[in-house]
């Protein structure tokens, strides 16, 4: 399984590399908080209209813990997809950072 960091996956983003992230989780969870530019893809149609064979994407969750984006990077391996990073850390060491995130519950909680 390939993996990436925060800090990895945040100069990527900032250096223009073409990374579609993937939030595995719920889409209450997903509207309540998640990365700027997720998606929030975790069915077969949903992939499969929504992203191509060659790109690069990232999935991620909440942290090391949740095994929802395990679940998702294996199900589009099963796909076909080839360019695949799983981010362990998710939103809480993407957050832990300091670096931004969106959605309904982002200004409640600062």
């Amino acid at each position: 399984m390939n993996t990436i960091t925060a800090t990895e996956l945040k100069y990527r983003m900032d250096h223009g590399d073409h990374v579609l992230l993937v939030n595995a989780l719920e889409e209450e969870k997903f509207k309540a908080r998640h990365i700027p530019s997720s998606l929030n893809l975790f069915t077969k149609e949903g992939i499969e209209d929504t992203l191509k064979k060659n790109d690069t994407i990232v999935v991620y969750c909440t942290d090391q813990s949740c095994n929802k984006s395990i679940l998702l990077y294996y199900l589009l391996e099963a796909m076909g997809y080839k360019h695949i990073y799983r981010f362990p850390g998710g939103l809480r060491e993407w957050e832990d950072k300091g670096f931004p995130v969106e959605g309904e519950m982002v200004n409640l909680n600062n």
